[in-house]
């Protein structure tokens, strides 16, 4: 899985970019604008109208990741597509999904009750609550725990928050796992990097609820390279399978 970590006084490298992103969508003419519900003011951000924070971004595509210094960045890959980025901070991590959504109305809620009853029949548990992006879900999710030799112990109960901000034309689903689900201090670097991811819809046509493109940065696509060269390199080639000296024994 790729990694990337940002070091404490480090400059993040050329495959993170500014918040300025050019690409704009036009609405269509049968559809109002978009009202930014109570928790998008502050972000997340839409392409079109992120401000000029001079905060630097993991660019995946269809979502620009900040990445806060001491935390890393999980790029999370399923058939060989970019699926979601996980920020690691410590004991902590926010897993981060992108969807395509209709223009005139949020999908949030649906959502949102959806998880909670699919939790409650898996013998998990899920509570509404307020928190700093509107409504969101305090879970504890059915997991499977490992003991120290590593065999599968009985279902444990991990918890976690469930967090989802309505954008114009895309959702963005966040979860967060660890000690940052349960306090409020440790949550605090995770939920800025959720508030500060800017997300670009594009102007295909998507269904709701499909899954935004992303994509390796340049960096992963290096390490690729890299790796497959090194491969190709200790693969023998004809000239290491030329027939070699003979010893000829007479007897």
């Amino acid at each position: 899985m790729p990694l990337f970590r940002r070091r404490r006084d480090d400059d993040l490298d050329e495959n993170l970019v500014a918040d300025g992103v050019e690409e704009s969508v036009d609405s269509p003419p049968d559809e109002g604008p978009f009202s930014a519900p109570p928790g998008r003011p502050s972000g997340p951000w839409d392409s079109d109208d992120v401000p000029d924070d001079g905060v630097q971004r993991l660019d995946l595509g269809a979502l620009q990741v900040p990445v806060p210094e001491g935390c890393e960045v999980r790029v999370d890959v399923q058939d060989d597509q970019v699926v979601a980025a996980t920020v690691v901070d410590g004991r902590s991590a926010l897993q981060i999904h992108g969807f395509a959504a209709p223009r005139s109305e949020g999908i949030w809620d649906d959502v949102r009750q959806e998880i909670a009853d699919s939790l409650r029949q898996g013998g998990g548990s899920a509570e509404e609550t307020d928190g700093p992006f509107g409504r969101e879900l305090r879970a504890r999710i059915p997991t499977m725990e490992p003991t120290p030799g590593q065999q599968m112990q009985g279902q444990q109960l991990q918890p976690a928050r469930f967090l989802g901000v309505d954008g114009p034309r895309w959702f963005l689903r966040g979860l967060m796992t660890g000690a940052a689900s349960t306090d409020p201090n440790q949550a605090r670097i995770l939920e800025g990097v959720f508030r500060g991811v800017v997300v670009v819809r594009g102007g295909e046509a998507m269904a709701p609820r499909d899954l935004l493109p992303l994509r390796l940065p340049r960096e992963a696509l290096q390490q690729v390279a890299d790796q497959q060269a090194a491969q190709d390199a200790a693969k023998p080639t004809l000239d290491m399978l030329e027939r070699g000296p003979e010893i000829t024994e007479t007897r």
